[in-house]
C-alpha cells in the first residue's frame, strides 16, 4: 500500500545518474516499480526539463514519477502535466539580466584555461547557467577541468567576485556538477519546490551536492526534510534499499 504522507525526492546528475548520463535501467525500474509502491516520487534538478527528460529516459518516464520540479522547482510537473511556472527575468528585470551577463562574458573572455568551447552562458525560466570551459565541451574535456577546477578554484573564485560585483542584487550562487554553476534570486534553491509539497509529512531528500556552496545544500539542511547524502547512482540504490526493505 503506497503511503501517501511521504515522499522521495531525488537529484539527477551524481545522484540518480553519473553526470550527464543516462540513469541506470536496474535503479529505474526500482524506482517505479518497487519505490513508488511503498511511497510518492519525485525528482528535484538544476537543469531545465529537456535535460532532466533526456537523463530519466524521456518524457514518457517523467509521467511516471508524482513530481518533477525542473530548475528547482522553477517549472514544476505533477503527473507529467506543468502545473506551475517561475521567470527569473520577470522578478529581476531585463536591465540587471543583461547588466549580469555582460559582465560574466567579460570576466570568461580573461580566464586562462587549458580549454574552452561552447555556450557559457545558458539562461533558463528559473536560473542563469554560468560555464567557464563552456557546456559543448566533450564528457572527456568535462572530466578533466573538474580536476583542474579543484586545483585552480575557477568555478569558486569566479562566484566570489560575482558576490562582490552584484551585492545590491538578491542572488545565490551555487555550484553543481563538474563545469558550472547556477545563479538565481535568493530564496530560489532547490526549497522553492516544497511549497507545493505540503500535504506530506515525511519529504526524504536524496543528493551529492549536500556540502556549503552545493546546490543540494539548503534543501538537504532544511527542516522540512530528512535529507540523505550520497556519493552517487550505486550509493543512492544502496541507501534505498536500507531505508525501503
Amino acid at each position: 500500500m503506497v503511503d501517501k504522507s511521504t515522499i522521495c525526492l531525488f537529484d539527477v546528475d551524481g545522484t540518480l545518474t553519473k553526470p550527464r548520463k543516462v540513469i541506470d535501467k536496474d535503479l529505474l525500474e526500482f524506482l517505479l516499480q518497487n519505490l513508488k509502491k511503498r511511497c510518492d516520487i519525485g525528482i528535484v534538478g538544476g537543469s531545465d526539463l529537456s535535460k532532466i527528460s533526456e537523463q530519466l529516459g524521456g518524457k514518457e518516464v517523467l509521467k511516471e514519477f508524482n513530481y518533477v520540479f525542473a530548475e528547482n522547482g522553477l517549472v514544476a510537473l505533477k503527473d507529467g502535466e506543468i502545473f506551475a511556472t517561475q521567470s527569473i527575468q520577470n522578478y529581476i528585470g531585463e536591465k540587471d539580466i543583461q547588466k549580469f551577463i555582460n559582465y560574466c562574458l567579460r570576466y570568461m573572455s580573461e580566464i586562462e584555461l587549458p580549454l574552452k568551447r561552447g555556450t557559457f552562458i545558458e539562461f533558463r525560466s528559473g536560473l542563469i547557467n554560468v560555464c567557464p570551459i563552456g557546456r559543448s565541451c566533450s564528457q572527456a574535456e568535462r572530466e578533466d577541468f573538474e580536476i583542474y577546477d579543484k586545483k585552480h578554484k575557477i568555478r569558486e573564485t569566479f562566484v566570489k567576485d560575482l558576490k562582490e560585483k552584484f551585492s545590491e542584487i538578491p542572488l545565490e550562487f551555487t555550484i553543481g556538477g563538474q563545469i558550472s554553476f547556477d545563479v538565481y534570486p535568493k530564496g530560489w534553491d532547490k526549497r522553492f519546490c516544497l511549497q507545493f509539497l505540503k500535504d506530506y509529512k515525511h519529504i526524504h531528500f536524496f543528493g551529492d551536492k549536500t556540502s556549503e556552496g552545493g546546490n543540494d545544500y539548503e534543501i538537504f539542511r532544511c527542516d522540512q526534510t530528512y535529507g540523505h547524502s550520497v556519493t552517487g547512482p550505486e550509493d543512492t540504490f544502496s541507501q534505498l534499499n536500507a531505508l525501503f526493505p
